[in-house]
């Protein structure tokens, strides 16, 4: 690890503003740069403290613990509500001013954790209303790109039933399209996989990893192993904070020489140890630990991205 990179400032528990990362631009990707920005609710803890960063093209995790102020940041990217203080420049042009805010209208795919598509609305008249709102004047055009969409996220079958009759994955499948109207730029995802089944969720994942190429795409979820497999890069959020800000191997690294499996016990490991996970057995209970000292007889474990998170929250606790 390298002395001053936000990897080795969270483990370390050194306070303050992680270090810009320098951030390649890749041509006709949008450059979204965060600074300083902060969030506060009335009667509420602090939502963002200092938020600074550079957003990297391609695919971004966002994570953190619940509360950790990651749906503020998204609805802040996506020009919902306004920060307290501090700003976010898409292309160089402020947030805040409002032509920008229109604009970013006309180039964003945002999900959010609840969607409730129009219930009297069939899939293709729900996107053909959104290709509308996105400026796609041209209704031959609007109509092609519900078609591709309903067939990508697989919903030809149902395209001409309303959507009020359909179930929760299906209304999330609707709702993952009209994020993809209009060939966004930038794509905002809060917790996509939520009431999909593992097909669904399979079959989302794979439509996700190939948009990153030519565009910047943030995904929120608490599904680690989604991170893991679509994410190069990843934010780890904690109290409003950033707490990691690099490549996703290398937060999985963290735990690395550091994950067990003990043997089957009906004697729960030791105080100290970072349980991750505990799997019932007819001869006991094996527990993955994340420790330094592990117990005899245990196995050691290829280290993945959830154990890495888990060292950095559970044994970097937050200073301010």
């Amino acid at each position: 690890m390298v002395l001053g990179t936000p990897a080795h400032n969270a483990l370390n528990g050194t306070g303050g503003t992680p270090p810009r990362k320098n951030i390649t631009r890749k041509e006709d990707v949008m450059f979204i740069s965060i600074n300083h920005l902060t969030k506060d609710f009335p009667r509420k803890p602090r939502a963002l403290d200092d938020v600074t960063c550079d957003l990297p093209h391609g695919m971004v995790g966002l994570i953190g613990p619940n509360g950790a102020g990651k749906t503020t940041l998204m609805r802040i990217l996506a020009g919902i509500i306004r920060p307290t203080s501090g700003q976010v420049l898409m292309d160089g042009h402020d947030l805040k001013d409002t032509r920008t805010r229109r604009a970013l209208k006309r180039t964003l795919g945002y999900l959010p954790q609840d969607i409730e598509p129009y219930p009297q609305l069939t899939p293709l008249e729900f996107l053909d209303y959104v290709g509308v709102l996105k400026g796609i004047d041209d209704t031959r055009e609007r109509m092609r790109q519900a078609h591709e969409l309903i067939e990508r996220v697989g919903l030809t079958d149902v395209a001409d039933r309303r959507i009020g009759g359909f179930s929760g994955g299906m209304r999330r499948r609707v709702g993952i399209a009209q994020a993809l109207m209009a060939d966004p730029r930038l794509i905002i995802v809060d917790e996509p996989t939520a009431g999909l089944d593992p097909e669904e969720r399979m079959r989302f994942r794979t439509l996700l990893a190939g948009l990153g190429g030519d565009r910047t795409v943030i995904l929120s979820t608490h599904i680690l192993d989604d991170i893991a497999q679509t994410c190069p890069y990843v934010f780890v959020l904690r109290q409003g904070r950033i707490r990691y800000d690099g490549p996703t191997e290398h937060l999985t690294e963290h735990a690395t020489g550091r994950v067990w499996l003990t043997q089957p016990s009906n004697t729960p490991p030791p105080a100290g140890m970072i349980v991750a996970n505990a799997v019932t057995t007819a001869r006991g209970v094996c527990y993955r630990v994340i420790t330094d000292t592990p117990p005899a007889d245990a196995h050691p474990m290829d280290p993945t991205l959830e154990d890495g998170y888990m060292v950095l929250i559970e044994e970097h606790p937050d200073q301010h």
